[in-house]
This record gives C-alpha cells, structure tokens and sequence, in this order.
C-alpha cells in the first residue's frame, strides 16, 4: 500500500512538473500580440541603414533557443523579418562586439544597451530611443533575461579593426 501512495505521489508530481513546463512554453504564445503587418514591416525598412541577420547556426543557439530571419536597422526602428523560438520576457540589445554564446553575453553586458522587449515571435518591429546611436554597435541580440538564455545574434556592422 505504501509503495502504491509513493509511487501515484511521484506519478502526479511528474505530471505537475510536465504541466508547468508546457505553460512556461506555452504562455509567451498565448499572450503574444500580432505581429506587425506587412505594411508596417515595408515601411520600417524604407530607412534602413544598417541590415543582418539572426541565424540558428549561433554556438548557443539550440533546438529551444532560435532565431532566424532578416534584421534592419535605422536612425529609431530595428525590425526583424523572421521568426524566433518563443520564450518568455525576451529583450533586444545592441552588442559593440558580436556575440554568440551566453559566456560572451555577461562579459559584455556592461558595454551593451538594451534597447526594448521583443513580445512576438514572427516578425517585430522595436522603437529606438533618440540617445541610442545603432552605429556605436555591431551586433543586435535577442536575449531571454528572466532564465539568462542567449536565443540569437545578428552582426549588422563590422568595426574598422575587425578582419
């Protein structure tokens, strides 16, 4: 009778923890807004100056963590023209050096800015604020800051001392 309460115990517990994780997972979807129109994404890529893009093919990038997809950058829009894994409370930052794995990431933080949250997974559009200057960067990063998971990086500008 014991091992039979221990072993339905341990059953529901697993269930438990498989439910959390699938709303972790599932959550960012549900509640994502729309991702901007196709009119939108036109018009913010009429004064690009700067274009990259996220690959999956990123060291820390994984089956989980992903981007893929076109980013374009100018003087107060970064847009992005792809789909990214969803995740939850994933924020957008500008990088002064290209970045690829979550090491790289934290060592260079101090150095970054983030510049906004990303809330949709196929396509978004992130304002620019007037102090934010894209050509002081190279690199735009996707980063899941509440579990400090590197999703994607984009190079969009090489610095004059890099090969």
């Amino acid at each position: 009778m014991a091992k039979r309460v221990i072993l339905l115990f341990l059953s529901h517990v697993f269930a438990g923890a498989i439910g959390f994780a699938a709303g972790i997972y599932a959550l960012p979807i549900l509640i994502a807004p729309s991702a901007p129109d196709s009119m939108a994404i036109a018009e913010a890529l009429e004064d690009s100056e700067f274009v990259g893009t996220f690959s999956r093919e990123r060291a820390d990038s994984d089956a989980l963590h992903w981007g893929d997809g076109e980013i374009s950058i100018s003087a107060d829009t970064i847009t992005f023209l792809g789909r990214l894994a969803p995740g939850p409370d994933y924020k957008l930052y500008l990088s002064p050096e290209f970045v690829e794995t979550e090491v790289e990431f934290n060592r260079l933080k101090p150095e970054m800015v983030q510049v906004g949250e990303v809330k949709t997974f196929e396509n978004f559009i992130v304002q620019l604020s007037k102090d934010v200057n894209p050509a002081d960067y190279t690199t735009l990063i996707v980063w899941c800051e509440s579990f400090g998971q590197f999703i994607t990086s984009g190079r969009y500008q090489k610095k004059a001392d890099d090969a």
